[in-house]
């Protein structure tokens, strides 16, 4: 198999999962992002990886963004947003900080991969992806891969959707972006 064939496996598997959200939960994830007063963002490993990301994107649309565990992360509020990342929707420390974040009264909606997890029934909103499994994903995409470039792709059609609703210009998101200050 070349690389190119990889690659493009891996981009068909990704289209497939991204495609499969519904479209109702991700106009909550986006409606609950522009209505909610700080955005708290988690995921554990990987999946905090993808969520780090999509925080930096957010702060440059010019949010009030912290990543869940950072020592300068203010507590969260009842006005705020909770997203959580776990494709298993099980890892402990994500699904114990939506019940915390639950309990203090923050909407909380998670992406994941698996929709009855603890995690989504933890959740106000599920975004749900259905992710390629079997030999021949293993082959291009193996552990979690498929689920964490799905996500990082669903994140940046919200940025621009985002961007689009909010009149937010490329210029406007560089002048919050730390290495053109």
């Amino acid at each position: 198999m070349s690389e190119l064939d990889r690659i493009d496996g891996v981009l068909a598997y990704c289209r497939e999962a991204v495609v499969s959200t519904d479209p109702v939960a991700r106009e909550e994830l986006v409606a609950s992002i522009l209505s909610c007063r700080k955005v708290f963002i988690y995921g554990s490993g990987r999946s905090g990886l993808v969520g780090q990301l999509f925080a930096v994107r957010l702060v440059q649309l010019g949010l009030d963004v912290h990543f869940v565990g950072e020592m300068t992360t203010p507590i969260i509020g009842k006005e705020d947003l909770t997203l959580l990342i776990s494709y298993t929707g099980k890892t402990s420390s994500v699904v114990q900080t939506a019940r915390i974040a639950k309990r203090i009264g923050s909407r909380i909606v998670c992406v994941t991969g698996v929709v009855d997890s603890p995690l989504a029934c933890t959740s106000d909103v599920v975004v749900s992806m259905k992710v390629p499994e079997g030999d021949d994903v293993k082959k291009v995409a193996p552990l979690g891969t498929v689920f964490e470039d799905s996500a990082i792709l669903l994140f940046d059609g919200i940025i621009s959707e985002i961007m689009e609703r909010r009149c937010i210009t490329e210029e406007e998101m560089r002048s919050r972006h730390a290495i053109w200050v």
